[in-house]
């Protein structure tokens, strides 16, 4: 199967493309489910630009604004770049 392209998100799979779209836009607690996802996403390996791509678009219907999601952004990053 051709790798399907999203932004920079590359997916291999079609699963993990619709799993993608259903964390986006699906789901009864879309808020819990958004701030779940903010509190355990870490860049690890990937490139800034990922987990920058990534961390938009959890933040995206959490509850976090201003300072607190500016809080979870570097406790999410390499400590190298901090």
């Amino acid at each position: 199967m051709e790798d399907l392209e999203v932004g920079i998100l590359e997916y291999e799979i079609a699963g993990e493309f619709l799993a993608d779209i259903r964390k986006e836009f699906g789901g009864e607690n879309k808020e819990s489910t958004k701030i779940a996802e903010l509190k355990r996403l870490e860049q690890g390996g990937k490139i800034i630009e990922k987990f920058v791509q990534e961390f938009r678009r959890a933040a995206r219907g959490s509850r976090y604004k201003g300072r607190p999601v500016v809080e979870k952004f570097k406790k999410g990053i390499n400590t190298t770049i901090c």
